[in-house]
């Protein structure tokens, strides 16, 4: 079965995952920290119930199938097809009232992303793609997702999650980029790389991400026309230190700075 077969599923995973989610956002709701002592990582009930309901119509269409989840964790996860879920990408941005999350969906074959989806319910919003080719759905119409040609880090825009979360060598590295960029934002989470399918961004640097933080977006992206890799140049399905770029020009520009 192609990737392009589980469109019309992944679409309902994103559509009864909504409508589980959309219900606490802005609303008053049970939060924990799960974090150790660390960086504040919020969860909240809304996490659980997309999760939990995507879970359930994975089971029960593809009981062969593996699933990785942020919140349930692993199951099956040798299988040839595996589900990489995040039920709200953005939980920060989330529990502040401000719609830049988004509900992450990812299919991996052998372990290589094949398709993914970027679900944001309270805007209407659907970034889709299988490395072949991208779609956007929302208010403002249907359209294919390309990124834009910007082959220089001097006429680029940038964003990243938060310059603070970078340490050490991290820091100088990500530095060295932002010095050369048009353009610097910051806040977003997936939000920011749909923005870079869509062409309005060219670069996300971001580290210390989880399987289920990228999975999802490295279809859209590369449909799209972008590249997305570890710093190193090498796979981002494992999450880690990631750099997505809307091609390879200005993939090899970045990835020069971030090895100094």
């Amino acid at each position: 079965m192609s990737a392009v077969d589980f469109g019309a599923f992944v679409a309902d995973l994103a559509t009864q995952s909504g409508r589980a989610i959309l219900p606490f956002f802005r609303a008053h709701h049970a939060l924990e920290d799960k974090s150790a002592g660390g960086v504040f990582d919020p969860v909240t009930e809304a996490d659980r119930a997309g999760e939990t309901i995507m879970r359930h119509l994975i089971k029960r269409q593809f009981p062969a199938h593996g699933v990785l989840g942020e919140e349930f964790g692993n199951e099956n996860t040798d299988a040839e097809y595996v589900w990489v879920l995040d039920p709200i990408d953005g939980t920060r941005a989330f529990i502040s009232g401000i719609p830049v999350w988004g509900t992450l969906i990812g299919l991996t074959r052998s372990g290589t992303p094949v398709y993914g989806m970027m679900h944001q319910p309270f805007t209407g919003e659907r970034f889709w793609g299988d490395g072949g080719e991208a779609r956007y759905e929302g208010p403002g119409g249907a359209k294919i997702l390309r990124t834009r040609q910007v082959s220089t880090l001097a006429t680029a825009t940038l964003m990243t999650t938060s310059p603070a979360l970078f340490k050490g060598a991290e820091a100088l590295a990500y530095a060295r980029v932002e010095s050369q960029v048009r353009l610097a934002r910051y806040g977003c989470d997936c939000y920011a790389y749909c923005m870079l399918a869509a062409g309005h961004v060219d670069l996300v640097i971001e580290s210390g991400l989880k399987p289920y933080d990228i999975v999802a977006l490295i279809p859209i992206i590369e449909g799209a026309g972008g590249v997305v890799t570890s710093w190193e140049g090498g796979s981002a399905a494992g999450g880690g230190r990631i750099l997505a770029a809307a091609n390879k020009a200005l993939h090899q520009a970045a990835l020069a700075r971030l090895a100094g």
